[in-house]
């Protein structure tokens, strides 16, 4: 079996099986992103599978096979993005001074979910707050970086988060993991 970087190499020569590999190597630890930023597991998969379309088009651009894994997340992440832009209309409610902010302990509080019970939460979320919620919690995306992602304001990005994470509390007091109300 050929490793990581062996495979890469192989994949930029089009080498079938290689890409075959590659392609299975990426699914388990990619399908859970894609599934993030969709509402179902076939959306899911759509994006997975034009994901790698994308990813074998310009995999001889990878300079550096070492970087791999981030590279294929990041295409991940911006084919699902390019998908929510074709498919939804992004809403762009409120300006971000007109929000409360809240404390920062989801880390704590999702920490105590199961991959499934955070994903189900994440889904209950509108499109646009599931959005900005997984790029800059689970993704690590600042709201710079989000606002250009998504084509919306900085201050949207900021708002849409607050948002998220105020139905998040909801959902968690629902389910007896949050106790406290927000002042």
């Amino acid at each position: 079996m050929l490793n990581e970087q062996e495979l890469v190499k192989a994949c930029q020569k089009n080498d079938r099986k290689a890409q075959t590999a590659f392609y299975d190597l990426y699914k388990s630890k990619l399908m859970g992103v894609c599934r993030r930023y969709t509402r179902t597991p076939e959306e899911a998969e759509d994006i997975y599978q034009e994901a790698f379309v994308k990813i074998f088009n310009n995999i001889h651009t990878l300079e550096n096979p070492k970087a791999v894994g981030a590279w294929v997340r990041k295409a991940v992440i911006h084919t699902a993005i390019n998908y929510y832009h074709a498919n939804l209309k992004f809403q762009q409610n409120t300006e971000y001074e007109n929000i409360v902010l809240s404390n920062d302990d989801y880390p704590n509080l999702l920490s105590t979910l199961t991959s499934e019970e955070l994903l189900a939460l994440i889904n209950k979320l509108p499109d646009g707050y599931r959005m900005v919620f997984n790029l800059y919690v689970i993704d690590g995306y600042n709201h710079a970086e989000i606002g250009e992602l998504l084509g919306v304001s900085e201050n949207t990005s900021k708002s849409q988060l607050s948002r998220a994470k105020e139905l998040l509390r909801k959902q968690l007091k629902q389910l007896g993991i949050v106790s406290y109300e927000r002042t």
